[in-house]
């Protein structure tokens, strides 16, 4: 018998990331809104009965499906562990989330199937739900969200997520440069003197509103990322240029965004851009939230 199903992993963007502190582990703890956008891969799960567990990935991107860091292949594993199965799993993953950029596609693809697993195993109930909130923060600090991915203030690591009802939906365009950025190093970069702190209240209240300016959008890691990489400055500035009401990087990069006052302009825009920028993924997209549907813009 062959268990077959499909998903959409969502990206996401931070609105802002600010840091606050951090552990005595050396993770840093942050106050950030994500929002989920329409950019998604595409996931396709077939399980089958086995005598030994087993996980292997089909992908577009050859070098990803051969990764022993594909986060999609890692969350089926432990799934398994977990929650004491045995099973041939095979992942079909269409990547379109550019990878290493910021824009949560690996954390997106985890929660995607950790939700899948959890769905074919019929776990609906709140001791399960516990354990897979577990697990997902087990693989990485951003997987957490994408279990249930929509407008959020996020705390902590990425373990404390707080939905947040009735963030207007922003049209935006993605520019990505062609080189992934290490959020392991750009953190390490990071000097306390850069932590900006919890978001005042009247940021939110200015998101709640879609009056999204260039300072509600601050990102602690920009400055260190773009040192390094001074291409995503150049992105910025383009985003800038091309109309947006203001840009900023997500993440811990390279992907840089712009929010714009419709879809229409945010279309024009990457256009533009994409002639101005031929070594760049720029895409026209929008935010998600609980009125959304979940088709790419």
């Amino acid at each position: 018998m062959v268990t077959e199903l499909t998903g959409r992993a969502c990206a996401k963007i931070n609105l802002f990331l600010r840091v606050t502190g951090r552990r005595g582990d050396g993770y840093h703890e942050l106050d950030s809104v994500f929002l989920p956008i329409s950019l998604a891969d595409e996931i396709r799960l077939e399980i089958r009965a086995a005598d030994e567990s087993s996980v292997t990935v089909n992908c577009n991107l050859p070098e990803l499906a051969r990764s022993r860091n594909n986060l999609a292949a890692r969350a089926a594993h432990s799934f398994m562990k977990e929650f004491d199965l045995v099973a041939d799993v095979s992942i079909g993953l269409e990547k379109r989330i550019p990878v290493g950029a910021g824009l949560g596609g690996g954390s997106s693809d985890a929660a995607t199937t950790l939700c899948m697993m959890a769905a074919a195993a019929r776990l609906t109930d709140d001791e399960s739900a516990g354990r897979l909130r577990r697990l997902a923060l087990s693989l990485g600090a951003d997987v957490p969200f994408f279990l249930d991915p929509q407008p959020s203030r996020v705390t902590g690591i990425g373990e404390r997520i707080a939905a947040i009802e009735g963030v207007p939906v922003i049209p935006i365009v993605i520019a990505v440069p062609p080189f992934e950025v290490s959020t392991a190093a750009i953190f390490r970069a990071l000097e306390p003197t850069a932590w900006s702190g919890a978001a005042p209240a009247d940021h939110i209240a200015s998101i709640l509103r879609g009056d999204i300016s260039a300072d509600v959008m601050v990102n602690d890691l920009a400055a260190v990322a773009i040192a390094r990489f001074p291409e995503i400055r150049r992105l910025k500035g383009l985003l800038e240029d091309s109309g947006a009401r203001a840009a900023q990087m997500s993440g811990s990069g390279g992907a840089v965004f712009g929010v714009f006052d419709s879809l229409d302009e945010a279309a024009a825009a990457a256009i533009k851009i994409r002639k101005r920028a031929p070594f760049a993924t720029v895409l026209a997209a929008t935010t998600l939230n609980d009125e959304s549907d979940d088709e790419l813009a």
